[in-house]
């Protein structure tokens, strides 16, 4: 039979803790999506809050899992490392096909936007 390791206090706490930050984040992103009032506005808290949220969370289970292993156990940094790469890659381009929907339909668009200078100079 397996033996069951018991925690420490301290171990339950941080692992807690982190749970609880990734879930704050992941409802801060959803109150902005909520919140904003348009399409390019509302990209970013969930964009952001959710990578930050899967830091946390996946903080959380390295901690958690490496002290039942008796091990580091680091593949749980896969989700939000592979997720830092698409999440920003997948937000780019969904802009962009909403900036080319807007431009079609002849709705008024950002001068910065529509000459390419967003940012400012």
């Amino acid at each position: 039979m397996t033996e069951v390791l018991e925690l420490p206090l301290w171990l339950e706490l941080v692992t807690a803790a982190l749970l609880l930050l990734g879930s704050l984040f992941a409802l801060i992103g959803a109150i902005g999506l909520l919140r904003l009032k348009d399409y390019f506005q509302r990209m970013h808290p969930p964009a952001l809050a959710s990578t930050i949220g899967a830091w946390c969370v996946a903080l959380a289970s390295i901690i958690y899992f490496s002290w039942l292993k008796q091990g580091l156990v680091l593949h749980a940094w896969l989700i939000p490392v592979l997720l830092s790469i698409t999440l920003p890659v997948t937000t780019l381009l969904l802009a962009r096909a909403a900036l080319f929907r807007k431009r079609m339909s002849g709705e008024a668009v950002p001068e910065e936007v529509s000459s390419g200078q967003a940012g400012g100079n």
